[in-house]
């Protein structure tokens, strides 16, 4: 009996979907349990790329069981679209995918409010991907107006969707927005319908999954757990506002999947070579400038979800060490390596100036964040090509020292190496 986590550590994007892949032939379920479509996973397989936003990884190894926990927000129509889309590349889908009852649903609303709340932020974005996840979280935790996956098939369904949705469109009549001011019963009527239509398409894939996953966990399943977006993000942990709407750090697997924490022991912390985020927000070490877009093109630093390009920076130790500790990390995953050859030489920040005083701690304000400045060591870079690696001894010896620093100033072992996109360009050491 075990499970694995795998948290990233950064701002998200950390390249998380190729671990979970690689170390999903070693347990037999993968559980998603927080987060929406607005994360993006990449996975590369014989050079062929594919994308998931909803799905988790585990789905490319047809004898894994996938699960879609109670914590994640659905928009039922994207989660169709990619279980076919994934037909379509080949991949089976049948009883190797669950989705919660508890999981909450997306409706045309939420997203409607995202776009409005958009419009009415400061002038820095909170990087919202407008597909309606803040909102829904948000009338989550208010309750009366939420829908779960598992009330779409009770007797009062119908009546209760459309009292929501004239409920909701009574608060949209004051907005200056054409495009959602004029619903009406007809559109109500209309979203009732086509929800109910996605109903039954999903119903082949709905289940209890919290009581699934005790039961796998007292069983002895090897349960290996797959989060979204980065640690930084963490609606309570990260770097509020600029957050997403859950928790995004090691301390929201509980809580999403209804796994208690004693079942996990081993905690697989994933990390780029470099830092990036999108959207709006404090980044003290990003390279607003020819490095950071050298960066962006090596590492094709654009959104998985959105295409935005992402913001680009040296490796921040500081920010990184916080969230190994907030996470509970067992090891170390050192992602993209490759991204930074060629480089003449390479930084890391290992502290912040924060008024005056050198620390190492992360602050917990993001005004104090924003007046940080970061203070760099620089290493010497690697001019080699280093896709072909296979094991640490492959690697040019800059290369080398540059993720043992990484290890040291973390104080936590690597167990993989990643030189390259797809599945094979992987140096395993010990996860």
């Amino acid at each position: 009996m075990s499970g694995t986590s795998i948290i990233g550590l950064q701002w998200g994007d950390e390249a998380k979907g190729k671990v979970v892949d690689i170390l999903t032939s070693q347990n037999d379920i993968v559980v998603r349990y927080q987060g929406g479509a607005n994360a993006g996973h990449t996975v590369v397989m014989d050079g062929k790329k594919f994308k998931l936003s909803l799905i988790p990884s585990g789905i490319f190894r047809p004898t894994v069981q996938c699960v879609v926990a109670g914590g994640v927000v659905i928009d039922p129509a994207m989660l169709l679209n990619e279980i076919n889309t994934l037909c379509e590349q080949g991949i089976a889908i049948g009883k190797n995918l669950m989705i919660s009852d508890r999981a909450h649903l997306i409706f045309p609303w939420h997203k409607d409010t995202d776009r409005v709340m958009n419009e009415l932020a400061n002038k820095e974005s909170l990087g919202t991907t407008m597909r309606g996840i803040g909102p829904c979280y948000s009338d989550k935790y208010g309750r009366s107006l939420a829908v779960r996956v598992g009330d779409m098939y009770r007797p009062n369904i119908r009546d209760r969707l459309f009292d929501i949705a004239m409920t909701k469109f009574k608060m949209f009549q004051e907005s200056e927005d054409e495009s959602i001011s004029g619903y009406d019963e007809d559109d109500a009527e209309q979203i009732v319908d086509q929800y109910m239509n996605y109903a039954e398409q999903l119903k082949p894939f709905v289940a209890d999954t919290t009581a699934y996953l005790l039961d796998a966990v007292e069983s002895g399943k090897r349960l290996l757990f797959e989060g979204a977006q980065g640690s930084l993000l963490d609606i309570d942990h990260g770097t509020f506002p600029y957050v997403t709407s859950s928790n995004s750090s090691g301390v929201g697997v509980s809580a999403g999947s209804g796994v208690p924490g004693c079942y996990i022991t081993k905690v697989v912390g994933i990390l780029k070579a470099y830092t990036t985020r999108v959207g709006g927000g404090p980044f003290p070490t990003e390279q607003d400038n020819e490095i950071g877009q050298k960066i962006r093109e090596r590492g094709n630093e654009y959104g998985t979800v959105t295409k935005r390009p992402r913001r680009c920076g040296w490796f921040d130790a500081v920010a990184a060490r916080y969230t190994t500790r907030l996470g509970g990390i067992s090891v170390l995953s050192i992602m993209l390596l490759d991204v930074l050859s060629t480089f003449d030489e390479l930084k890391i920040c290992t502290a912040y100036e924060l008024n005056g005083q050198q620390t190492a701690n992360f602050p917990s304000h993001v005004d104090d964040l924003r007046t940080v400045t970061p203070v760099y060591e620089t290493h010497p870079g690697w001019q080699e090509d280093i896709t072909g690696a296979r094991t640490v001894d492959d690697l040019p010896q800059n290369a080398r020292d540059y993720v043992n620093r990484i290890a040291e100033l973390l104080n936590r072992p690597i167990g993989l190496i990643s030189v390259g996109p797809d599945r094979e360009e992987t140096i395993p050491i010990d996860l």
